[in-house]
């Protein structure tokens, strides 16, 4: 295994006749840690940082799902599907126990796999994301069309505006993020997220918000992390504090003048916290 995420190769695993892409990095030595995505990411939107900093201690597994970057098949327009998706992605791999870390819509996707097989997740670190029923999902696809435009307008990416807030101190972050993003070797990045992928998460995270089954939360026995920026605008933070409120066994934390990828913004103390978190 590579010692870093921009160095590490990207391979397939056979899942049910359909390839899945994914890279492997760290120790290899405890529970893998495997990272579930967000909206229109594919392995290249991970932040290294991130990555690397929970590999100094454990085996982090990240991949596209179905339908997403190099993977095959077609994006399912629903998060039980991803779930499945998941699942068999992880069995594929021969994977018995898993702790996971899902991001937004990959925190969704977590959810429902810790409730349908509570065998395969030990821990969960759920970041940027909500409850069935929670709000804001169904506004993604909007806010992400005006964040292009914004983003034109200003000569900036789309991550400025979604996942930081307008202040100085977290704009600069995000400039440092997009940085390290682009660490990777050119001739080794994965294949963007298509409109037909981009279009079925949108509608999944519809379908997600008009959910009305949070309650199925009280079900997951694991312990959960849940963290966000203080000014999530994509999924606003009063979902988070909602998990938290859901969970039986939840932690909280909310980092200051952040937003959606205040995990990132923060990518130190989020690491030290997961580090610890999982530890147990």
């Amino acid at each position: 295994m590579t010692a870093s995420y921009k160095d590490a190769p990207t391979i397939t695993v056979d899942v049910n006749g359909v390839p899945f892409a994914y890279r492997q990095v760290g120790t290899g030595g405890g529970v893998p840690v495997v990272f579930l995505h967000h909206l229109t990411a594919v392995l290249d939107d991970w932040d290294p940082a991130v990555i690397d900093g929970v590999a100094s201690e454990r085996h982090v597994i990240a991949f596209d799902n179905r339908g997403v970057g190099r993977s095959g098949g077609a994006t399912p327009d629903n998060v039980e599907a991803m779930a499945e998706d998941a699942v068999a992605f992880l069995e594929a791999l021969g994977l018995r126990t898993v702790d996971l870390v899902g991001f937004s819509l990959g925190g969704m996707v977590a959810q429902v796999v810790a409730q349908k097989r509570p065998d395969l997740v030990r821990r969960l670190v759920l970041a940027g994301t909500a409850p069935a029923g929670g709000t804001g999902g169904a506004n993604a696809g909007p806010l992400l069309q005006s964040a292009v435009q914004q983003a034109a307008e200003q000569g900036k990416h789309p991550k400025h505006i979604l996942f930081f807030s307008p202040t100085p101190t977290s704009q600069a972050a995000a400039d440092a993020f997009l940085a390290r993003l682009d660490e990777r070797i050119l001739q080794d990045r994965d294949t963007p997220a298509t409109n037909e992928s981009i279009g079925a998460q949108v509608t999944a995270l519809a379908k997600w918000e008009q959910g009305t089954s949070p309650a199925g939360l009280a079900t997951v026995a694991q312990p959960v992390l849940v963290v966000n920026g203080d000014e999530d605008i994509m999924l606003p933070t009063i979902n988070s504090f909602e998990l938290a409120q859901l969970l039986p066994d939840a932690q909280l934390s909310i980092y200051p003048d952040s937003g959606h990828g205040g995990i990132f913004q923060h990518h130190a103390l989020f690491v030290q916290q997961t580090l610890e978190f999982l530890r147990h």
